[in-house]
């Protein structure tokens, strides 16, 4: 398989945000690490998906769905960042997931006017 950016850069950040949660847990948060669990490790459950899209639809359909649950997991950590709620600082977090977004946006865009 040849590189992929966004697969690498998704699984990397999945890997992250399984750590983290495992500190957010520790610090008896519950209720948003999980949410933010499922959103974080779907980004790159559904570029995998893409990857094997079975027609340039499908793999539109599926990136914009990894581009949604991005910007879900994006949500969840401004939460964590702003609300307080934990002593740990999750601001690296943050960076990967605007950068996840940004290339997830473009390939979205060109995918979608490649359907024209």
């Amino acid at each position: 398989m040849r590189k992929n950016l966004i697969m690498d850069l998704s699984f990397k950040f999945s890997l992250k945000m399984l750590k983290l949660y495992k500190q957010l847990t520790k610090e008896n948060e519950y209720i948003i690490s999980k949410q933010l669990l499922r959103s974080s490790t779907s980004i790159g459950a559904n570029v995998f998906e893409a990857s094997a899209a079975a027609s340039r639809k499908d793999f539109a359909n599926k990136m914009t769905i990894a581009s949604k649950e991005a910007r879900e997991t994006y949500y969840w950590l401004k939460l964590l960042d702003e609300g307080e709620i934990v002593s740990l600082s999750v601001s690296e977090y943050i960076v990967d997931i605007i950068e996840i977004i940004r290339i997830l946006t473009a390939i979205v865009k060109t995918a979608k006017n490649n359907l024209k």
